[in-house]
């Protein structure tokens, strides 16, 4: 069972959640359109602490290509999510972003908010690596980070349905991954803001630690 964890914003989280064997740990970077981007500086400086096998995934919110092949010619990471809405990056745009970076792995947030998720979500078969099923406003540019849980029960029909592994977000905490994990059966488990420690967006330790454990049990 991967496990992921958003936002990592220092070295020492970044070592913090290698120690504890997260299998993803993700960087929200950007030029400041969205709150708390990282510059690519300063996720460069965090991401030289992530510690293999954890991986550096870099989480873009924009739907502009410029800045994130910008980015990506000053970093390396492992997996490139693209977290724009589904009206702003489609598909097409995702392939075109891989074509020109042969070796690219992408995930991709997809909103679930009901049948058309499923539309969605098979579009990006054979396209992204990953997809990332996570709760959605419909006025908002981006996918996911609201805190909140969504129908599960459209989350496993989404991953009966696409041979793409899928990753499963949306306010999951210790306290419901692993019944996250029964209802949907994914290939991993994400959490941003049950995560961090109340009232901040810093990283609480020993809730990931303890997110990450009940997560190895339910697999």
């Amino acid at each position: 069972m991967l496990t992921q964890i958003y936002e990592v914003s220092t070295p020492e989280q970044a070592a913090a959640l290698s120690a504890i064997g997260i299998s993803h740990i993700g960087l929200l970077i950007g030029d400041g359109e969205f709150p708390r981007e990282l510059s690519v500086a300063e996720a460069a400086r965090i991401a030289g602490h992530i510690i293999p096998p954890s991986k550096f995934v870099a989480l873009f919110l924009t739907a502009e290509f410029s800045q994130i092949e910008t980015a990506l010619r000053h970093l390396t990471p492992a997996i490139v999510h693209l977290g724009a809405a589904a009206e702003l990056l489609g598909p097409a745009d995702a392939a075109k972003l891989k074509n020109r970076s042969p070796g690219l792995v992408i995930m991709r947030s997809v909103p679930v908010f009901g049948e058309p998720s499923l539309r969605i979500a098979r579009s990006y078969d054979g396209i992204a690596d990953f997809l990332l099923l996570d709760s959605y406003h419909p006025r908002d540019r981006q996918i996911g980070a609201l805190g909140v849980t969504h129908d599960w029960s459209i989350s496993r029909q989404i991953v009966r349905s696409v041979r793409t592994p899928v990753i499963l977000a949306g306010g999951l905490g210790p306290d419901n991954v692993a019944a996250a994990i029964r209802a949907v059966r994914p290939a991993g488990v994400d959490s941003k803001t049950r995560t961090d420690k109340r009232g901040s967006h810093d990283k609480d330790i020993d809730q990931v630690r303890r997110f990450h454990a009940a997560a190895a049990a339910a697999r």
